[in-house]
């Protein structure tokens, strides 16, 4: 008995015959017979009837989570139990664009093959109601960031995450915003970061772009940008934009209405929701992209400066 109690303890303990990295994977209703069973058709371990009386005489047989699980070389079965026992399944991950459309990241999740779908083929209003959000616009409402999440996530699952985590960090910059922003609502300020978002190449001048557009809203004077008439096109937009464009009345086009566009552009991330929330204190109302590569814009407080840096940049003159 003492014998046979030493031989399961070495062999709970002795590295497993794991020559690289490997993902093995419980399936509902797997029991340690069967884990046992694979392992060793596999080659990984020599006595596979040790492996299912440790894990009876710990009380660890019935406790196997669902999940796919790392086996790496010099992992003991022991390791490997306790690991399958604890939950600590491999980890995939998904990172939300700053900038991207909704369709933009609806592409990149329908097309994960680690997430369960449920929500193909189905319209914006669809997949905000399967949510639980319905009649509300998804575009903004998701957080950029990099999520990691175990296989057969459900896509629902994985925008849950995403939708709570952008309401979290757009409530918090909206109890710490500062005084006298032309924002009657969070949303409103959501909106604005998103054009910030889209606007903005480089961090260090978000606030100041931020500032340009929140002066303009409280002049009533038409916010003028491009990447709203580009949203508003949809996925026509074939990457030049064209007079005619800036000319064709639709809800997102800034150039022939005054205010915000109905919605949000694209996912902000904290950065331009923090500018909007903190806008540069200055009397610029017209920007211009340098046009040479930077990312950079020169900023002026009249049209006749504008004009300037037009000539300067855009028409070289």
């Amino acid at each position: 008995m003492i014998t046979a109690c030493l031989d399961i303890y070495l062999f709970m303990t002795q590295p497993m015959n794991i020559k690289e990295t490997l993902a093995y994977e419980i399936k509902t209703g797997s029991s340690v017979s069967v884990l046992s069973k694979n392992l060793h058709n596999q080659n990984i371990i020599s006595r596979p009837y040790y492996l299912s009386i440790y894990a009876r005489l710990t009380g660890q047989a019935g406790k196997l989570k669902v999940g796919e699980y790392i086996l790496k070389p010099g992992m003991s079965p022991h390791q490997l139990l306790t690991t399958i026992v604890s939950g600590k399944v491999k980890q995939y991950s998904i990172t939300l664009v700053e900038g991207n459309t909704f369709w933009q990241m609806m592409d990149l999740i329908n097309n994960s093959p680690y997430l369960s779908h449920n929500l193909n083929n189905l319209s914006d209003n669809e997949i905000m109601s399967r949510l639980g959000y319905a009649n509300q616009h998804p575009e903004g409402q998701f957080y950029p960031d990099t999520y990691h999440f175990p296989k057969g996530l459900s896509d629902i699952d994985f925008l849950h995450r995403a939708y709570d985590q952008m309401q979290q960090h757009l409530n918090e910059a909206w109890q710490n915003r500062d005084i006298g922003l032309p924002f009657k609502t969070p949303y409103e300020a959501l909106i604005m970061a998103s054009i910030v978002e889209k606007e903005s190449a480089l961090a260090s001048e978000r606030t100041t772009i931020a500032g340009v557009f929140i002066n303009r809203l409280r002049k009533r004077m038409r916010l003028q940008t491009d990447p709203t008439v580009i949203y508003g096109l949809g996925r026509n937009f074939d990457g030049d934009i064209r007079y005619r464009d800036l000319r064709n009345d639709t809800p997102y086009n800034t150039y022939t209405r005054k205010g915000l566009p109905p919605t949000p552009i694209a996912m902000p991330g904290i950065g331009s929701i923090e500018a909007v929330m903190h806008p540069e204190n200055t009397d610029y109302i017209f920007f211009v992209a340098k046009g040479d590569g930077s990312g950079q814009h020169e900023f002026s407080s009249t049209l006749a400066e504008h004009e300037k840096l037009v000539d300067k940049y855009q028409r070289k003159r």
